[in-house]
């Protein structure tokens, strides 16, 4: 890691959307030079603006062709097309390092570049983004995923080194892990901002005034318990058995809030079943609670 410290990167960002700016901008910070970025949105240029200040706005082709580090921060779905497109035009150059930032993809997608003598990189950062300045410290917390090809060590430790050095924890995710690793975050992350906007839906539909100051120090609370005891802060009606008002509050869904039904009956009956296993669930009561369940379907 102390090579990689002393060694200054010529940075080329590929593009300049929420997650691409603050991690050049990190990288910025920890001493790299970021000479060149590609943004065509409003969007984009404000944040280039804001967060990679000077830096010039390019074509993708132009950008990668500047630099010593291609960062890639693109949407999982445009990321082969464009490692295709970079190879193509004969952007890429041996001994260059081409890191993405999908948390679908490992580096396999990045094969035809390898192919030619780049270093190939998977680096994801296991955060949500807003594409503002605190983003930068927030990665302070966090970690990111950091995979290469399994039979070089010496891109895994760069990736571990330029984790670091943007603030983040290194984590290795092998190639093959990268679907289920990803299924994990989006269905905890993406998942939890709908469930939460919902929650805060109802609230208003209750009639009730800055619903998220209730929910905040609750959920919270929540997610801090999970964190550190698993199933065993499970609280609420479906963990106690509590069969009755679970069948208060699917008709008070069906009548206010049909939209919302479909998720609270899937999320109560996933409670349910591991509330049971670990003990917390009465066999008998769990039955109840499932046949309630049954009836909200």
């Amino acid at each position: 890691m102390a090579t990689m410290r002393q060694a200054r990167l010529a940075v080329g960002v590929v593009s300049a959307g929420r997650v691409g700016s603050v991690l050049g901008a990190a990288l910025a910070r920890a001493g790299h030079t970021v000479v060149a970025a590609s943004g065509l949105s409003a969007d984009s240029i404000r944040r280039a603006d804001e967060l990679l200040p000077g830096v010039e706005l390019l074509a993708p082709d132009a950008v990668v062709r500047r630099a010593d580090l291609v960062l890639l921060a693109l949407p999982d779905d445009a990321l082969a097309g464009t490692v295709r497109g970079l190879v193509a035009t004969d952007s890429l150059r041996a001994g260059q390092i081409i890191a993405h930032t999908s948390g679908a993809h490992g580096v396999e997608v990045l094969a035809p570049a390898m192919e030619l003598g780049v270093l190939g990189l998977a680096l994801h950062p296991a955060m949500t983004f807003t594409g503002r300045k605190e983003d930068i410290e927030r990665l302070a917390t966090a970690c990111i995923g950091v995979t290469a090809a399994p039979d070089d060590e010496i891109a895994g430790s760069v990736g571990e080194a330029l984790a670091v050095e943007m603030g983040a924890e290194p984590v290795r995710i092998p190639e093959a892990a990268r679907p289920l690793y990803h299924a994990a975050l989006t269905h905890g992350a993406n998942h939890l901002i709908t469930l939460v906007a919902d929650c805060a839906d109802l609230l208003r539909g209750a009639g009730i005034d800055n619903g998220e100051r209730l929910l905040g120090p609750l959920l919270s609370a929540a997610l801090d318990n999970v964190l550190r005891h698993g199933d065993r802060a499970l609280t609420g009606p479906v963990a106690r058995g509590d069969a009755g008002t679970v069948r208060t509050h699917l008709g008070v869904l069906v009548d206010e809030a049909a939209d919302v039904l479909p998720s609270y009956v899937a999320l109560a009956n996933r409670t349910a079943v591991r509330a049971a296993k670990s003990g917390l669930l009465r066999a008998d009561a769990a039955q109840e609670i499932e046949a309630v369940l049954g009836g909200g379907r």
